[in-house]
């Protein structure tokens, strides 16, 4: 909702290392209100640090997946379960999300024809919307998407590991999500 705001920058840090840089470039380097977007769960064990718009954490051909914040430590424990099962996943993370250019995240699907978006926010209004809307316009064909984030409704309480279980944002669902765009892509042609 704060992408909505004129002017606004919001950044989303997946790591101590991260917050702290996006930290410093929000007080000596913005102009205008910033947000940092950094959930609970704090760091887990994705610990580099990244503060350009997009970057590639994996290089793949198959399917791209794109996410920010923590969920990325999912994302990519999902590609490890997608390679045992020979599936090459890219890994783009958004290390802003408003502005985004979606340069990376762009070039990565037309390379690889398929899009899964993780996020821990609402469907509505989602950064995959934003990403599918860009790619359309631009005219980039994508066979197959998928959007997985908390839905619309109102996500019950418990510990960070249960809530990205119960609303299919963890590794085990994210795999299992793009296997199933994959061989909805493989039906189509």
């Amino acid at each position: 909702y704060l992408c909505a705001v004129p002017g606004m920058t919001v950044f989303c840090p997946a790591s101590s290392a991260e917050l702290s840089a996006m930290l410093r470039i929000a007080v000596n380097d913005i102009e205008g209100p910033v947000a940092l977007r950094y959930p609970r769960g704090g760091e887990l064990d994705y610990k580099e640090c990244h503060t350009e718009e997009e970057t590639v954490l994996r290089e793949g051909s198959d399917i791209t997946l794109v996410s920010y914040g923590i969920l990325i430590n999912e994302v990519l424990q999902a590609v490890e379960l997608l390679q045992k099962n020979g599936i090459s996943a890219e890994v783009v993370k958004l290390n802003q999300i408003c502005p985004c250019t979606f340069e990376k995240s762009t070039a990565s699907v037309r390379k690889t024809g398929a899009l899964l978006v993780a996020e821990e926010t609402a469907a509505r209004g989602c950064i995959g919307e934003e990403l599918i809307c860009n790619l359309a316009v631009q005219q980039i064909p994508c066979s197959s998407y998928t959007l997985l984030n908390l839905g619309n409704g109102i996500v019950s309480q418990g510990t960070v590991p249960e809530l990205y279980r119960d609303c299919g944002i963890d590794a085990e669902s994210i795999e299992k999500s793009a296997m199933e765009a994959l061989k909805h892509e493989k039906s189509k042609a």
